[in-house]
């Protein structure tokens, strides 16, 4: 992969494991924020209110550095660990992933859960369809009209993209383009005459 891309899940998917009568079902989703996340455990929860336990991890972000797990009762590592162990082993970001226990009368001890919540999780995985996605830089422009040859042989030449545009004596759009050509377009705006830039969100 490229500095600028991420991968991640397409839809939701959904996997199983079994050991020794207990059942491990995964679910996996693609989301981009932890009020999503939020909405989607307390769903899970209520669908599966009968289950032992609802182990979880979740990563967001291209940089992959906004994560969290949860062992939900199992014993510590047992569970959110191995988890989000399959999350990092396909290199993935923007998804949850919950796995739901259905005990069945037998232990299986720290390292057969260990596992049992890998290898669910990896079904979750292995189940989706996983896509790469680049990560883009947004900015507001606003520039007087006379420098619009200027801004549109830029945007042209670099291949960005633009949207939201208002063309009168003072033009405004918003522009987006891959993070890595970030420094080389700004500079290359910085040049032209009156216009300003706001940046306003990389995803």
């Amino acid at each position: 992969m490229e500095a600028d891309t991420y991968l991640s899940i397409r839809s939701f998917s959904q996997g199983l494991y079994k050991d020794k009568g207990s059942r491990f079902i995964s679910m996996a989703w693609p989301v981009t924020n932890q009020e999503e996340i939020k909405d989607i455990l307390m769903q899970v929860r209520k669908e599966h209110h009968s289950a032992r336990h609802c182990c979880y991890a979740w990563m967001l972000g291209h940089e992959r550095d906004n994560f969290r797990l949860n062992d939900d009762g199992e014993p510590s590592g047992s569970a959110g660990k191995p988890i989000m162990g399959q999350i990092n082993s396909f290199k993935l970001t923007n998804i949850l992933i919950v796995v739901v226990r259905y005990f069945g009368g037998k232990l299986l001890g720290i390292s057969g859960l260990i596992n049992a919540y890998r290898s669910a999780a990896e079904s979750a995985i292995n189940n989706a369809e996983i896509t790469e996605h680049r990560v883009m830089d947004y900015y507001k422009l606003s520039f007087p009209y006379s420098s619009i040859n200027d801004v549109m042989k830029i945007i042209k030449d670099e291949e960005a993209n633009q949207s939201d545009q208002s063309f009168d004596l003072e033009c405004r759009m918003t522009i987006s383009f891959r993070i890595t050509q970030r420094n080389r377009i700004l500079a290359s705006l910085d040049r032209v005459s009156d216009l300003k830039y706001i940046h306003i969100g990389t995803y």
